[in-house]
């Protein structure tokens, strides 16, 4: 098994067990809260948004980097260093663009009443995920 492969599956792992944490409770209770805490971030970032005068544009690029070989492609019993390669890696950056404040404060209001409605939802389910998996005292 090379490097790149062990590092996915362990972190392959790390996120099931990551998924898995928590009291039955627990789990319920994150899952029905999960779209309320969507919406309240997308509030928080238009509220920033706003107060800022400008958004930012996420865009993915590629990028290259002068690495060692990976030695499965070559000969491990080659003689002198290692060979080197141009590999490519991703890389987000954040570009600054305008916005028009008008359609972000619909917007924001949109999301405000969307998270009341939410939130209502949210308090019944979290009743019921409380009374079906109650914590052991």
């Amino acid at each position: 098994m090379n490097s790149r492969s062990a590092i996915l599956i362990g972190s392959t792992l790390a996120a099931m067990l990551l998924t898995s944490c928590g009291t039955p409770q627990e789990q319920c209770i994150r899952a029905a809260t999960r779209e309320l805490r969507t919406v309240t971030g997308l509030i928080a970032e238009t509220e920033a948004t706003i107060a800022r005068g400008y958004g930012y544009q996420s865009e993915e690029i590629t990028r290259w980097a002068w690495v060692r070989c990976d030695f499965d492609r070559f000969d491990h019993d080659a003689i002198g260093p290692a060979p080197m390669c141009w590999e490519p890696y991703s890389d987000t950056i954040r570009r600054p663009v305008a916005i028009d404040p008008a359609v972000e404060a619909r917007k924001l209001s949109a999301l405000k009443s969307r998270q009341k409605i939410l939130q209502t939802q949210a308090n019944a389910q979290i009743s019921d995920c409380r009374a079906r998996f109650p914590e052991p005292k």
